[in-house]
């Protein structure tokens, strides 16, 4: 039995870790209100009037719509590559298989300025030039772990015995893969995805060194910064970056919830058999 003593200290310390990561949070949503245009304490509330000026900036719109295409680009490159490569090891049996495995994963733990050094020179090198279409490619690059991770965990928890059922029963390699494999990871597909797009949206070390002369918010963010007078705006537009990266996070938080309480491919079989006839 645990003491009062401890569940009261467990407490403390998890009250503690949460003011530790959503203060700050709470303090940039505070000044996005605030009337002055610097960083005082406390504020001078209420007003709302950063908001019009975010809203009216002539360049803000035309990055915001470049991180979410380039943050799309990316995740449909990550759900491609990284469901292969999740297959792949988790299928077959072959020589430097776990080398292979380790080296999927090794990017998302390397220092972000590793990776953008690493591809800003393959990028120089190769001739293949800066831009968004460069940003793509290098925010896949660590996108494809999270998807990776997600697709090979659920074939590990699917049985194989499902796809033996449903090639037994006359189902072709299409098929299976369509009533018996998809329904059992597309939730994991999804949750990668969720959480590819978001590592992708406001990704800026990686973005800063490879985009060129192209701009995208995080970019947006990082200059206005470095300039006093616009820091209320930038606050409005953290507040709000903040909030929609909270979306996908949240989906796939609950989409892994849900898949582990809940049964995995239960009656993926059926409609093979169905295809037979």
């Amino acid at each position: 039995m645990e003491s009062r003593l401890a569940r009261a200290f467990v407490r403390a310390m998890t009250w503690l870790a949460m003011g530790f990561l959503y203060v700050p949070l709470a303090l940039v949503a505070l000044y996005a209100f605030s009337k002055g245009r610097g960083s005082t304490w406390p504020p001078e509330l209420f007003t709302t009037r950063w908001f019009a000026i975010a809203w009216n900036d002539p360049y803000l719109k035309g990055d915001l719509f470049n991180s979410i295409l380039v943050a799309v680009a990316a995740t449909a490159v990550a759900l491609v590559l990284g469901s292969l490569a999740a297959f792949a090891v988790h299928r077959f049996r072959f020589f430097g298989r776990d080398a292979i495995s380790f080296a999927l994963v090794l990017p998302i733990a390397l220092p972000g300025i590793v990776t953008a050094l690493a591809l800003s020179s393959a990028a120089d090198v190769s001739g293949f030039g800066f831009g968004l279409k460069t940003v793509v490619l290098g925010h896949a690059t660590f996108c494809i772990v999270v998807v990776y991770n997600n697709v090979v965990a659920r074939l590990r928890r699917t049985a194989g015995s499902l796809t033996e059922a449903s090639m037994d029963l006359g189902a072709d390699g299409w098929q299976t893969f369509r009533y018996v494999t998809l329904p059992a990871i597309r939730t994991a597909l999804l949750a990668g995805g969720l959480l590819a797009f978001g590592l992708s949206f406001d990704e800026i070390i990686v973005t800063k060194y490879l985009a060129g002369t192209a701009e995208t918010l995080p970019i947006w963010i990082f200059k206005n910064l470095q300039r006093a007078t616009n820091r209320p705006i930038v606050n409005v537009v953290a507040l709000a970056v903040g909030l929609f990266a909270i979306i996908p996070v949240y989906f796939a938080q609950r989409l892994a919830g849900a898949e582990a309480t809940g049964p995995t491919a239960g009656p993926a079989v059926a409609p093979a058999t169905g295809a037979e006839g």
